[in-house]
């Protein structure tokens, strides 16, 4: 239903200063710290966070998820019915569809992720499969919509936050309704009392506070479906935002300074580490930079923990005296390699060009 308001602010800015609305974005949402790519596994505490609008409260006991559409049988299930049923367990990466927006010129207005949106948990739920399996799709079904309980405006319209997947891919055995976090119950703040988790898409299409799942005989448009797309301008239909670029992240090594998050060390040889991820298949390679990205070495791949989890490499830099620009890129078993530099888009939606990580090296 239509709802005014009052707001319009711009959706760019060529200012390096953030707007009291991305503060207050930044502030109610949070990333993952980069020292945390050390845990194959996120903790809870420390995995990003990104609520478009309320956290929902959630009675357990009054909560239902229901599956309609282009079913032959509709399905209305508690949430004890569905912890009783078969349950999988998956370690699986996800990554905000905006990481990385907070460093395009001119900058985005929205949540402004530098590179702390993804991280890596297990999640234990439902295959999706199964319960469209026991609805029964009929012929013509081509997606399938997934809605939450979170509720908001946008464009002056009441909405709840609502994605599709196609039904190819909603159908993949990887993709399940979860219920547990690392082996807890969900926390609000990350879907309770059920959610989505669709490995190797980007983190918006895995639906929190998951209440409906209809199966839809046509292309859906609502919720955010719109608002995941990749525009090189505001009249551009652009393309949907669908899996994740392949994308490598480093620990920055030494000590920061506070502000600037510059990085210091001490002369000799540093065991460089990170984590390297792909929605588009396995990680083939990893390179590091020490020079701004003139020159590039391999780094060492770890083994594969998970197919639908990052991939961890490590790199032996000996550091000698003087300022170093810190690089690191990823290859995947599709042929992608990162970018040195992003291709600008009116969203900022995935951009996943280089880390770069100043390091001041001293006695």
């Amino acid at each position: 239903m239509p709802v005014s308001t009052h707001r319009s602010a711009a959706t760019h800015s060529d200012s390096p200063l953030l707007t009291p609305e991305e503060l207050g974005l930044s502030a109610r949402n949070h990333g993952t710290p980069l020292e945390a790519l050390r845990y194959s596994v996120t903790p809870i505490g420390m995995h990003y966070t990104l609520c478009h609008y309320d956290i929902p409260e959630v009675e357990a006991h009054r909560w239902s998820l229901e599956i309609e559409g282009r079913v032959r049988n509709r399905l209305a299930l508690s949430l004890d019915a569905l912890l009783a049923r078969p349950a999988v367990t998956r370690r699986v990466t996800l990554e905000c569809a905006g990481n990385g927006r907070a460093l395009l010129s001119p900058r985005p207005i929205s949540q402004p992720w530098v590179l702390e949106g993804v991280g890596t948990a297990v999640w234990t739920g439902v295959p999706l499969w199964m319960l469209l399996e026991e609805a029964g799709v009929l012929d013509g079904a081509v997606e399938v919509v997934c809605t939450g309980l979170d509720m908001g405006v946008r464009d002056g319209h009441e909405r709840a936050y609502a994605m599709s997947l196609p039904l190819g891919e909603a159908l993949r055995e990887d993709v399940i309704l979860a219920h547990t976090m690392n082996g807890q119950p969900l926390p609000p703040q990350h879907g309770f009392p059920l959610r989505l988790v669709a490995p190797g898409w980007y983190g918006m299409v895995s639906v929190k506070w998951l209440c409906r799942i209809a199966v839809a005989s046509e292309p859906f448009r609502g919720g955010e479906q719109d608002v995941y797309r990749i525009q090189q301008s505001e009249d551009d239909e652009g393309v949907p935002v669908t899996r994740m670029l392949v994308r490598s992240l480093m620990v920055p090594p030494g000590i920061p300074d506070f502000l600037t998050r510059r990085r210091f060390l001490a002369p000799g040889r540093h065991l460089v580490t990170g984590r390297a991820w792909s929605g588009h298949g396995a990680i083939r390679s990893v390179e590091v930079s020490a020079d701004g990205g003139k020159t590039w070495h391999p780094a060492e791949l770890g083994p594969a923990e998970s197919p639908q989890a990052w991939h961890p490499w490590s790199y032996e830099w000996l550091a000698g005296p003087g300022e170093h620009e810190l690089c690191c890129r990823a290859g995947d078993e599709a042929g992608h390699m990162q970018p040195i530099t992003q291709n600008w888009n009116v969203r900022g939606m995935a951009n996943n060009a280089v880390q770069r990580v100043w390091v001041s090296v001293v006695a």
